[in-house]
């Protein structure tokens, strides 16, 4: 029976449009994008980034394109916001647990409406089909509300919600993706939870001594029940790689050939996350060294875009941000950056946005109708971080 339910729930998931609407008027306020560049960081607050020494590049970036000085991550810990930000949803999940790969037996949280959360000890059955996503647990009730009357992820009372993401949403235009994963296992990614770049959680080695650079968590394309199946070539595990070869980030870019979307996830020391057994510099917490690769890194994935043949051609952008504040007492703030190649310039944007509104924008851009929370009354598009410049 829970076969049957699991083949019905992704099936509904690839037929369902109830959660998808097209707003002309939000894609007449967006330039068609041609390739877009989603760096995604983490767990740093906005004032532990804005004017910070150690992040001197960030800051020349953010002061020199255009910067987001109100924009919130939805909700924690790491897993929902990526989810948030590819999805409009958390499906259910509000913990950052492994996904249960395969496992066509499970009924995902979407499905059953029973979430996913810290107290969960079972990994995340592999979200497809429809139905409501998780309240957003407040944590910071100064922007999440409270458990009973939460700002964010408010279940859709017109629509269920849809275990699909711009990923899919791309496929079916005739348009490309691609999940770039510093440190991943370039061989086989199938069930890789964790990996240091050549060991990983399937390696015949001392588990200890792996350091978990890639972290599932932070990949939020492989939680879906139809990559993991991979039927699909363009849509499947084959879009998840690593930043070296020559499928890898860095061969695309010195190609040419790069996806409409880049969703680039720098491995958890450079992405200012720290792991346990990381040294030093890499050490978990907010720390001088951490925020000082992460800007090295930044540095490094943004002047190889700018220099690359892909960056030249057509209408792109550059976003770098922030998943969260790490559970801080401070507002959940985050640092988003937008830099294109054809628009407006030191922007300082202080409308109220958030990853569904990043989503938003981006599908706009891509002539995508918005999914699930991206589709919210209140979530706007991020149009005068994109717009074109005035020349009248």
């Amino acid at each position: 029976m829970q076969k049957t339910v699991f083949a019905l729930a992704l099936s509904s998931t690839l037929l369902a449009g109830s959660a998808l609407a097209h707003d002309d008027a939000d894609h007449a306020k967006m330039p068609r994008l041609d390739h877009v560049f989603l760096i995604m960081m983490e767990n740093h607050a906005y004032g532990q980034i804005i004017n910070n020494a150690d992040a001197p590049f960030i800051n020349q970036m953010a002061a020199s394109a255009n910067l987001a000085t109100n924009y919130f991550g939805v909700g924690h810990p790491s897993l929902t916001n990526y989810l948030e930000v590819v999805g409009g949803s958390n499906f259910g999940v509000i913990n950052d647990h492994a996904p249960d790969w395969h496992n066509t037996q499970c009924t995902p949280n979407l499905i059953s409406g029973t979430p996913s959360d810290e107290s969960s000890p079972d990994k995340i059955c592999p979200i497809a089909g429809s139905g409501t996503d998780a309240a957003t647990p407040a944590v910071d009730t100064s922007n999440e509300g409270t458990p009973s009357n939460p700002i964010y992820n408010i279940p859709l009372a017109a629509a269920p919600t849809v275990g699909k993401t711009i990923a899919d949403q791309l496929v079916e235009s005739g348009l490309k993706w691609k999940s770039y994963q510093e440190s991943i296992t370039a061989a086989d990614v199938d069930a890789v939870d964790y990996a240091d770049g050549i060991f990983s959680n399937k390696s015949a080695v001392n588990q200890a001594n792996v350091q978990k650079l890639y972290a599932v968590k932070h990949n939020p394309f492989v939680y879906f029940a139809n990559v993991q199946e991979n039927t699909d070539p363009n849509n499947g595990l084959n879009n998840i790689v690593g930043f070296d070869g020559l499928n890898g980030l860095y061969g695309d870019l010195r190609s040419g050939k790069v996806p409409n979307l880049a969703f680039i996830a720098p491995n958890q020391c450079h992405d200012m996350h720290g792991i346990g057994n990381g040294g030093p510099f890499c050490g978990s917490g907010p720390n001088s060294e951490l925020v000082q690769m992460g800007d090295a890194s930044v540095k490094a994935l943004v002047t190889t875009i700018k220099h690359s043949k892909a960056w030249k051609e057509g209408n792109n952008a550059i976003v770098v941000v922030w998943d969260e504040n790490d559970f801080s007492g401070l507002p959940n703030q985050v640092v988003t950056i937008v830099e294109t190649n054809y628009g407006v310039k030191g922007v300082q944007s202080n409308q109220a946005y958030n990853h569904f509104s990043l989503l938003k924008t981006l599908e706009a851009g891509f002539g995508l109708p918005c999914l699930n929370h991206a589709c919210d009354a209140n979530v706007q598009v991020m149009s005068d971080m994109f717009k074109r410049v005035d020349r009248h």
